[in-house]
């Protein structure tokens, strides 16, 4: 009976030697991370924060975009009111879009963030591709939600675009730079033959 009860409970016991140091080692990199984690977490409500407004106002972004659109009928487009309907439709779905990208791409940072922690990686590393991922996630789900909105004005989804270029280029890089980073490391960490990281 000692034997059984001896065997029964060592596996029950054995995550508990490891689960604590790994715990206090790695401290240092979620401090670093949370950083990149917060904004991670803020793309992901503003993105559920699009789809509520959404749900709830659609008529009435619809009937701003209309307005945006009337008010340079003569000059954005030529007069001709019916060309403005492809370019608010267009900019509806740009909205739709930056909800989208929101839940995704913010969901998708948390998670890279967490595999970076169980890799293992420096603390610098760790902060610069966070905030990486997590900037660069917000800041192209603003920039389709930002598009979307100026888009009818303008007379054009793809100049509209063009104007946020600034916003674009740099945020839509730095997920690609950041997730192509994590990426090597982890099969850096598969070769070395890594596990979790304890420090």
């Amino acid at each position: 009976m000692q034997t059984s009860s001896s065997s029964a409970t060592t596996p029950l016991e054995e995550p508990v030697a490891w689960i604590a140091p790994l715990a206090h080692g790695q401290a240092n990199l979620l401090r670093a991370a949370l950083p990149g984690l917060a904004v991670a977490v803020f793309t992901v409500l503003f993105g559920f924060a699009m789809g509520g407004i959404f749900g709830l106002n659609e008529d009435v972004i619809k009937d701003r975009l209309a307005a945006s659109a009337a008010a340079v009928t003569a000059t954005a487009y030529n007069g001709d009111a019916a060309t403005a309907e492809p370019v608010i439709a267009k900019s509806w779905d740009y909205m739709q879009r930056a909800h989208l990208h929101g839940g995704a791409i913010g969901t998708a940072a948390i998670g890279m963030i967490v595999v970076l922690m169980l890799v293992g990686t420096t603390p610098r590393t760790m902060r610069l591709l966070s905030l990486a991922l997590g900037i660069g996630g917000l800041g192209y789900s603003v920039f389709w939600m930002w598009a979307g909105f100026i888009a009818p004005g303008m007379g054009s989804t793809g100049a509209a675009k063009e104007s946020l270029r600034w916003l674009a280029m740099p945020s839509s890089g730095a997920v690609m730079l950041a997730t192509a980073a994590v990426a090597f490391l982890c099969v850096r960490a598969a070769a070395s033959g890594g596990g979790i990281s304890k420090g």
